[in-house]
């Protein structure tokens, strides 16, 4: 999987909004807020990632479970994957 170009991250007061640009406004005309973590998730997303990688890179970088961060990867994917924020 891999993150949709037509959705822009950006820092705004402290916090990364993740907002649809172009055509992509079409489809989903509202916003999502993130937190550093999701912002280090959604940059190695530039890259094609699986679950089992962006957790792995949870645990590399934040010393969690390998479990874990994949429940939480699963759950950081659940909203962005039916607005094509993210894509298979």
């Amino acid at each position: 999987m891999k993150r949709n170009s037509g959705f822009l991250m950006r820092q705004v007061a402290g916090r990364f909004v993740l907002a649809p640009v172009g055509d992509t406004v079409k489809t989903f005309s509202g916003m999502i807020t993130m937190n550093a973590t999701g912002k280090f998730l959604w940059d190695l997303l530039e890259q094609e990632q699986t679950v089992d990688s962006l957790a792995q890179a949870l645990v590399d970088t934040y010393e969690v479970e390998f479990d874990k961060a994949k429940e939480d990867v699963i759950k950081y994917l659940e909203p962005l994957l039916p607005i094509q924020a993210v894509v298979e």
